[in-house]
């Protein structure tokens, strides 16, 4: 029965995984607003509901303004972009890539001829991947109307989350056990607040400052490639690896003529968001190591696709977090009925 239980679970889990998806993301959006929501409670004489109201109107005025100076050029450059990606990826196919760039950048004969040469050879490999990403796009672009709903849930975790939280301990009746749920919640609360923030921080600092410096030096479709790559800057090690691929990838098919600047400039700001900002800013909300995290992201990219790459880094978290908790649970076991408070940090 136990294990019949479980199957059912789990199959339940599974034919609602995209409901399940939208909850977890609009979690992700309290947690995001709960600090400015808790400030202004105080401001205007601990009213929850006012106080929400007002950050999702500035929150909503403050992105109607940004989009109206700058959505049209993204919008702009991102279709020119869009138009431009299939003629590439038929010359890749072709070969005939490596004539065009190289003549560009002054490559020798012999190394176009061997690019083109190595093109041709692996040509449907390039295709199968070029169709499996195209794929993979419009799969994850079809399946993204639910996000409409994450705000409008979000509303309902703000204005009662501490109600569900303390509904959750208070169904524990052992007093030990209920401390010990008590301390991981709160420390799976403070580590998921200061990382949505922290990683928010980080991919808005990312999107500005890599759309104007891209810009300024010139760089095809900046404000196209700009906001793609702070929003892959959400995804730790991985996602700035492959931002900064991307926008390399796109300049040098483009003709860009600047190229060793540009891949300076991008390592040069790669180690300004590693060694000042992200230290500064995020602290050790994760504690994990970049391996972990490397493999979590590709897990997640396998399991979920797009949405399990940018889950799998908490998911992760909260992981350690129930794993540390378990430990320090053995070691603190009592062997009498008296039990202390139960740490955890």
């Amino acid at each position: 029965m136990t294990i019949l239980a479980f199957a059912v679970a789990l199959l339940f889990l599974w034919a609602a995984w995209r409901a399940l998806l939208t909850f977890l993301f609009a979690i992700f959006f309290a947690y995001l607003l709960e600090a400015p929501v808790s400030r202004l409670q105080g401001w205007l004489r601990g009213s929850r509901m006012a106080a929400i109201l007002a950050v999702y109107i500035v929150l909503i005025v403050g992105l109607t303004v940004i989009f109206s100076f700058a959505g049209p050029s993204v919008v702009q450059e991102g279709q020119r972009l869009m138009q431009q990606a299939p003629q590439w990826a038929s010359d890749i196919s072709s070969g005939q890539i490596a004539r065009s760039v190289g003549s560009q950048h002054g490559w020798s004969t012999q190394t176009q001829q061997r690019i083109e040469s190595f093109l041709l050879n692996h040509r449907q490999d390039v295709i199968r991947t070029s169709q499996e990403l195209v794929l993979r796009a419009a799969k994850t672009v079809r399946n993204v109307w639910w996000l409409v709903l994450v705000p409008i849930f979000a509303i309902f975790f703000l204005k009662d989350g501490k109600k569900f939280g303390d509904l959750i301990i208070g169904s524990v009746r052992n007093q030990r056990y209920r401390e010990i749920v008590a301390a991981t919640m709160e420390e799976m609360n403070l580590m998921l607040a200061g990382f949505i923030r922290s990683q928010m921080v980080l991919a808005g600092m990312a999107m500005a400052a890599i759309t104007l410096v891209t810009w300024a030096m010139r760089v095809p479709y900046a404000f196209a490639l700009g906001p793609a790559a702070g929003a892959l800057e959400f995804i730790p090690v991985a996602g700035p690896f492959v931002g900064g691929l991307l926008i390399v990838g796109v300049a040098v098919f483009a003709g860009y003529g600047h190229i060793l600047w540009l891949v300076m400039f991008l390592l040069v700001w790669r180690g300004i968001q590693d060694y000042v900002s992200a230290p500064r800013i995020m602290g050790r909300e994760l504690a994990l190591h970049p391996l972990a995290v490397l493999f979590g992201v590709l897990a997640g990219g396998e399991v979920a696709g797009v949405i399990g790459v940018f889950l799998s880094i908490p998911v992760l978290a909260s992981i350690r977090i129930l794993w540390h908790t378990a430990r320090l649970f053995r070691k603190t076991q009592p062997h009498t009925s008296n039990a202390a408070t139960f740490p955890v940090s």
